[in-house]
């Protein structure tokens, strides 16, 4: 008896030690540790905290939840006086809702109130106006940031967004205006504003290349590993990483060919950057290796000199249709495959994508050739697809407690 109480009061000695109970709480995978919030406000505090939640995610992969897919139709960004004009009835910001959260977001009236859709990372919104206002949301606090208006006039221009964790659960984010020369003949340099939110300021500087560049106007960069890449003319990536200090913009070629309907950027599931385009007959995966592939750190933009595009997958949309008979049945579309477009990566994701055929979005597996079909909500809505970028909108599935941000006691 004696030694069972001894027993017991031993695991709860141990279970009392916040670094004994992180340890612990490490081994569990992501679908048992976040069961255990409910045990108790300490519990609670420890898996929400910075420090473990690091820790974790260094150990076990956690999936991000899709809520749906934003749609930014370009042919309002940068209007003319005289251009296009979006109908009172379109929204500014429409959301292809594919889950219950997603419909609250959608009909909770936040929407409307934070311009067009820019970018999102790590689930926070980067929304506005170009090119005087911008909105920073963040859909676990609710809170709407407004920027300062950026010092700086750019006629045309290209944007990034990065949103980096922080010890005390603070929003800490950084937001980029690039220019875009329209004198490629004569330009090796791109101008750059960059607000950070712990400065709350705008700062101007001057990117230099080796080459001559111009970045492509109106697009959103993807970030990798702290790196920043933007599309190119003449089918080149620049690349550029705001913590280094000589302000260097490297030029990678593009792989594949030219002859292409779409092409877009993502993160691979081992941190590498993957470019993928479609045309009519299927579409080409490739990945990019560095010098630093076996390193965690943040990418220099020196590293670039030796990297290499490796194929990794080249699927044909008529045999892969194929594959897929009573999708193909339901959705008589779909048998036409050049009407089938790659729309995008997801988050740090390399065995799928997504794909579109008229208004319908599915999901392929890469490497089954499997598609399932993405139910959203908005279906009926008047979407000029040609024309817009339709992005999926992740948030993390981590936990989240007021007690971490608050410092609030847990015992």
């Amino acid at each position: 008896m004696k030694k069972e109480k001894r027993s017991n009061d031993s695991v709860h000695d141990a279970l009392s030690c916040d670094d004994i109970l992180c340890d612990i709480l490490l081994w569990l995978p992501p679908e048992s540790v976040f069961k255990l919030i409910i045990v108790s406000k300490r519990w609670l505090y420890c898996i929400c905290s910075y420090a473990f939640r690091r820790s974790y995610l260094k150990r076990w992969k956690v999936s991000s939840q899709l809520l749906g897919f934003f749609v930014c139709n370009s042919l309002y960004l940068g209007r003319p006086r005289g251009g296009l004009r979006r109908g009172k009835s379109e929204p500014a910001l429409p959301l292809l809702s594919t889950s219950k959260e997603g419909d609250d977001l959608k009909y909770s009236g936040i929407l409307k109130q934070l311009g067009y859709f820019i970018d999102s990372s790590n689930g926070i919104l980067l929304c506005g106006r170009h090119p005087k206002t911008y909105y920073v949301w963040d859909p676990i606090t609710k809170q709407k940031h407004q920027l300062p208006r950026p010092r700086v006039y750019f006629e045309e221009l290209c944007m990034a967004f990065i949103v980096e964790d922080s010890p005390d659960d603070t929003m800490c984010y950084k937001v980029i205006r690039a220019k875009c020369e329209t004198r490629l003949d004569e330009v090796n340099n791109v101008t750059i504003e960059t607000y950070y939110s712990k400065t709350r300021t705008w700062c101007y500087s001057t990117l230099t290349c080796t080459s001559i560049l111009s970045l492509c106007p109106w697009l959103v960069a993807t970030v990798v590993r702290g790196a920043i890449h933007w599309f190119a003319v003449k089918g080149n990536i620049a690349i550029y990483n705001p913590e280094d200090e000589d302000r260097h913009i490297a030029l990678i070629k593009l792989p594949g060919s030219f002859d292409f309907d779409e092409r877009v950027l993502g993160e691979s599931s081992e941190g590498h950057l993957q470019f993928g385009i479609s045309c009519k007959s299927g579409m080409e995966i490739w990945i990019l290796k560095t010098e630093q592939d076996g390193e965690t750190s943040n990418c220099s933009s020196n590293t670039y000199g030796s990297s290499k595009w490796i194929l990794r997958y080249k699927l044909n949309f008529k045999s892969t249709w194929k594959k897929n008979p009573k999708l193909m049945t339901t959705f008589s579309t779909c048998s036409k495959s050049k009407e089938t477009q790659l729309l995008s990566f997801l988050t740090q994701n390399s065995e799928s994508v997504y794909i579109r055929t008229g208004d319908n979005i599915f999901l392929c597996h890469l490497e089954s050739k499997e598609i399932e079909v993405v139910h959203y909500d908005g279906r009926g809505s008047s979407i000029l697809w040609d024309f817009s970028r339709v992005a999926p909108y992740f948030k993390p599935a981590w936990p989240y407690s007021s007690l971490c941000q608050n410092g609030q006691s847990t015992t």
